[in-house]
């Protein structure tokens, strides 16, 4: 394969990748490693194609020493865009005082006529250590990345390090190798940028994926409790029925709604009135079964689905278990804050067979108990004050 070959090739894929690495960086909220990524790789292009230009020309010193320049500015970017990826806490001025060093290396050697293999080992010698460096940050935070891009990145950075290291004695003692190592350094520049490219990608989808989540626990959750919200509770209700498949077996709504919980939050304040809850609602959650259905439905409103209960005495024992712990008071900062709890039941199949008339009921038998004195459980009766025509 002939050099003009080698570099038209390597030359377009690299702008495609300083045109991926730009588009992904100009996506809200991507990591910011992807401009300094397509800086170095522009950097790696514009080395390229100048030696590709120079090359022919009778001095090759000048054509090798514009590549190198452009060379070695890659790889303090390349390393400051894999800090700025991981959002490490580091200082990136040793990656550009080594490039500096190399730079200066490379104008001092050239300036004196020094030893080709001499000059070459100085700017090798530095590239070879900062790609050493990117394929230990690499591999030792490639677990911030789902999958293998990171490890890949290592691997074909650490074999970077050893081909720019022994390249030039190579080359050396055996110019016509020249092609071949820039044919092999080509083909792991481009693993190393496509690997690169793969965790940018990686990493986007899985904030997208996180994002998801946590919209869909918005959604369907309350955010002060953590229990399951009304929209929630009514995909939660047609599995409870699934449940409900033997014979007599029961399912219970109890609508359980706080005493004295207003004054609470209206003299010691909404922070307070918040832990109140949060407390309330542990305690659900830690008397109830894994089965049962936990939600908050109101300011100071519960909602309690009770699954494969064996009779509907089972339902008011329930009740009277939670109406126990809604009466024990509330510690909250050093204060101890009493309360109380009507609750109202309605149950599956007897009262209804259908989430919004079976929350009708229990919230009927929740005002029944109120109005007759709070702080007590009552299954809904036909004969309640409240009862639907």
């Amino acid at each position: 394969m002939s050099h003009a070959i080698i570099h038209t090739i390597g030359s377009t894929i690299y702008f495609m990748f300083a045109l991926l690495f730009l588009w992904v960086g100009n996506i809200p909220r991507t990591n910011r490693g992807s401009g300094w990524w397509a800086m170095s790789i522009s950097c790696a292009l514009i080395a390229r194609i100048v030696l590709f230009l120079l090359l022919p020309m009778e001095d090759r010193r000048i054509a090798t020493a514009a590549y190198v320049v452009f060379n070695i500015l890659e790889k303090p970017l390349l390393l400051t865009g894999m800090v700025r990826f991981l959002n490490l806490d580091m200082r990136i001025r040793g990656f550009w005082i080594a490039g500096v060093a190399a730079e200066t290396w490379l104008l001092v050697t050239l300036i004196a006529d020094t030893h080709p293999l001499f000059r070459s080992m100085g700017y090798a010698t530095v590239n070879a250590g900062l790609l050493a460096y990117m394929a230990w940050l690499a591999l030792s935070k490639s677990g911030e990345v789902r999958g293998l891009p990171l490890r890949i990145t290592a691997v074909a950075s650490g074999l970077l390090a050893i081909h720019w290291f022994g390249a030039p004695i190579v080359i050396y003692f055996h110019p016509t190798w020249f092609k071949d190592s820039f044919l092999i350094g080509t083909f792991l520049v481009l693993v190393q940028y496509f690997s690169l490219l793969t965790a940018v990608l990686t990493l986007f989808q899985q904030r997208l994926v996180d994002a998801e989540a946590q919209a869909l626990d918005l959604a369907f959750h309350d955010p002060l409790t953590g229990l399951s919200n009304k929209r929630y509770m009514s995909t939660l209700f047609d599995q409870a029925l699934l449940l409900a498949t033997r014979p007599h077996h029961v399912v219970a709504m109890l609508y359980i709604d706080l005493d004295n919980f207003k004054p609470i939050n209206d003299k010691a304040g909404h922070d307070v009135g918040d832990e109140v809850l949060k407390i309330i609602a542990a305690r659900l959650k830690s008397h109830t079964r894994s089965t049962d259905i936990c939600a908050r439905i109101g300011g100071d409103e519960f909602v309690v689905i009770a699954t494969q209960l064996i009779n509907e005495e089972q339902a008011l024992e329930i009740g009277n278990k939670l109406l126990a712990q809604m009466m024990t008071p509330v510690e909250v900062n050093g204060r101890s804050y009493p309360l109380g709890a009507s609750i109202g039941i309605g149950l599956y199949p007897r009262h209804a067979d259908n989430l919004p008339e079976l929350m009708k009921y229990a919230d009927c038998a929740m005002y029944e108990v109120k109005r007759s004195g709070k702080n007590r459980c009552e299954v809904y009766q036909a004969s309640m004050a409240c009862a639907p025509n």
